[in-house]
């Protein structure tokens, strides 16, 4: 396991909301973050599909943390803010949030980011993001 991964995996392990959603860390590489989450019944809304809270939190720390893989060593990172669209409802056998760093600054970095729903071997965009990150003193 690089160094990388490991610094992203440690923070990532770190989250208790990641932890409670199930969520799984699936790939790091500098620039691109990937985040699964397994369908629930926990995590559904009234009419069955995945709440838009949980697939916009998974997409939300797989924005952060593919910031996070830029940033100056010692550095953590906070989300400033973010625009969501979903574009379909978000049924599948398993959802994939995509990290994507768009523009890396000494202060903000701007990521892109989608949830892909797989099913059997398709796989259909349910949600897209635009976030902007902030880098930060670490925290320990």
């Amino acid at each position: 396991m690089s160094e990388l991964h490991e610094r992203i995996l440690a923070s990532f392990s770190a989250q208790g909301l990641m932890a409670t959603l199930g969520a799984e860390l699936i790939h790091v590489a500098a620039g691109e973050v990937q985040i699964a989450l397994m369908p629930r019944p926990e995590l559904s809304q009234q009419h069955g599909y995945i709440h838009a809270g949980a697939i916009t939190s998974v997409l939300d720390s797989a924005c952060g943390y593919a910031a996070l893989t830029v940033a100056p060593a010692g550095a953590d990172v906070l989300t400033v803010e973010f625009k969501i669209n979903f574009v379909r409802p978000a049924v599948a056998e398993r959802f994939v949030a995509i990290g994507r760093v768009t523009k890396a600054g000494k202060t903000l970095t701007v990521c892109q980011g989608e949830v892909v729903g797989e099913q059997g071997s398709g796989r259909e965009v349910i949600a897209v993001m635009q976030a902007t990150i902030i880098n930060i003193p670490g925290v320990t």
